[in-house]
């Protein structure tokens, strides 16, 4: 198997399901993951270093070259599985062992830790009961850590945004989302009209949403330089 090293920075994404020991088809739901994984090892190929794989029963995970497409990968695994719900940790940094780039185990380094850290931070929050949660933590660099503070902020925010949402408001966002080709194909492959497409994003706040989803991509390419 082909291995390389890099000193660049890379994006390290861990995730893991929540509350996996409760679902009750289990089994099934690790099934459907493996198969969003392989699509995005597919779909993302020119921008994953390593192959997304899942590492535990519940845990998976992969490296970006860089910050480009990584909401849209943490997107489709949210909104294609849903009603199960994840935890998301992001390190930024280097990766000093050999990469393997079928697959993104024994890859280690600044970048891992700082992925672990971030979800072990998610995981301590909920144990908590904080009243400021997120399923989506970054670790950056000590120079970024202003840039850190702001972006978990905004995190924060779209979570609690994201959980108004009703079920029908979250279909139409999620084919907004995937698509990004208006209103009109929504509404004909939803099989709804485009009124209905269009007060459910406006009630959503779905423009909101997708522009600070926008912003935070620009910025993680930014940093990812």
């Amino acid at each position: 198997m082909s291995t390389f090293h890099s000193d660049r920075s890379f994006v390290a994404i861990i995730g893991d399901i929540r509350g996996s020991r409760s679902l009750t088809q289990r089994r099934e739901i690790q099934e459907n993951l493996g198969t969003i994984l392989q699509e995005i090892n597919e779909g993302f190929e020119a921008d994953i270093a390593a192959k997304f794989l899942i590492t535990l029963g519940d845990e998976f995970q992969g490296l970006l070259f860089d910050g480009r497409s990584l909401l849209k990968i943490i997107e489709k695994i949210k909104m294609s599985l849903y009603p199960v719900t994840f935890r998301f940790g992001i390190g930024m940094g280097r990766i000093t062992t050999d990469i393997y780039p079928e697959m993104a185990l024994g890859a280690d380094g600044p970048a891992f830790y700082r992925a672990r850290s971030a979800i072990e931070l998610l995981k301590e929050n909920e144990s908590k009961k904080k009243a400021v949660l997120s399923d989506l933590s970054f670790r950056f660099e000590e120079k970024n850590s202003t840039t850190e503070r702001l972006l978990n902020t905004v995190f924060t925010l779209l979570y609690s945004l994201e959980h108004t949402w009703t079920d029908r408001q979250r279909e139409i966002i999620t084919d907004q989302l995937f698509h990004q080709d208006g209103q009109k194909a929504s509404a004909l492959r939803l099989g709804i009209t485009q009124s209905a497409v269009h007060k459910a994003l406006s009630a959503g706040s779905y423009y909101t949403y997708e522009k600070a989803l926008k912003e935070i991509t620009s910025v993680m390419e930014e940093i990812s330089i």
